[in-house]
């Protein structure tokens, strides 16, 4: 297999979810606010056969590049930016959508690769930038920041217990340099064996402060109304309490039978990965899907 077709396999999470609410139909436009590798994408496209009428946007270069390739010299639009940027851009420029899809997790490779820093089980520098352009990376958050500002990310970003002893114990055996260094001074907080890793948390923590996260997500959700035409089609997956809670607040906020209603939700709960996926698919585990229709 070639190098970077290892590298980049990720399987789309909730696939067959994603295809029935979307609804896709011969012709319709398609944003897609986080491509990746263009799985999910590949699928709908399949089903538009509108790639013109197509935009991918990921704030990831190699993401990016993977996107070029697999759709070059169709007319697709390929945005290298956030998906707050990208959804104001194409706001800015009058753009409208029949379908819009936002898969908020964290892609496979990101994971699997020990270099950029999101994986606590592989050794790599502690890094965690989504866009590797930006300068702030978890490195600089463990190595500089207030034990009162850890704590306050972490129990914020990670909901985690310990958040003030975990941030007590970074700040007295700073500096850190590695993952693998971060995760075994977390894991004193939490003596024992657990099946999950007592650094996920903090993990987690440390990459929504990294990337802006939540901010990012609250400030979306609202534009990517906007962005659909009516009766079009959104589908957002997230992948943590948090990001899920942004999402189902403003689809309860917007939904609904009321004058002002913008929304139909489609999902009366979170649409979850069937035991099918997870054979084959466990990071699956924790997607919760949830739609709407644009009234």
């Amino acid at each position: 297999m070639h190098q970077d077709k290892q590298y980049t396999h990720h399987v789309p999470v909730l696939l067959e979810p994603v295809l029935h609410y979307l609804d896709a139909r011969e012709g319709d436009s398609y944003l897609d606010l986080t491509a990746g590798y263009g799985g999910h994408a590949e699928q709908i496209l399949e089903r538009t056969n509108n790639p013109g009428e197509m935009v991918l946007v990921d704030r990831d270069a190699n993401a990016i590049k993977v996107l070029e390739e697999k759709f070059a010299g169709q007319g697709t639009e390929i945005l290298h930016t956030d998906f707050l940027t990208a959804s104001q851009q194409l706001l800015q420029n009058g753009r409208k959508f029949d379908v819009i899809l936002a898969d908020l997790g964290v892609s496979s490779p990101h994971l699997n690769s020990a270099s950029r820093g999101f994986s606590i089980g592989a050794e790599g520098p502690l890094d965690m930038r989504m866009d590797q352009s930006q300068t702030l990376t978890a490195k600089d958050i463990v190595n500089t920041y207030s034990t009162d500002k850890l704590a306050d990310i972490l129990k914020r970003y990670g909901e985690e217990p310990k958040a003030h002893r975990i941030a007590h114990l970074i700040v007295q055996n700073r500096p850190f340099e590695t993952t693998s260094q971060l995760a075994q001074i977390v894991a004193r907080a939490w003596p024992g064996h657990s099946k999950v890793h007592p650094a996920t948390r903090t993990f987690q923590a440390l990459r929504i402060a990294v990337n802006n996260e939540l901010r990012l997500i609250e400030q979306s959700l609202p534009l990517w109304t906007e962005l659909l035409k009516s009766g079009g089609r959104l589908v957002v997956i997230s992948f943590h309490s948090l990001e899920d809670r942004l999402v189902k607040q403003y689809f309860a906020e917007t939904g609904g039978d009321h004058y002002e209603a913008k929304l139909t939700v489609t999902t009366k709960r979170p649409v979850t990965a069937d035991v099918h996926e997870l054979v084959f698919n466990p990071r699956a585990r924790s997607a919760k899907l949830r739609a709407a229709v644009k009234k």
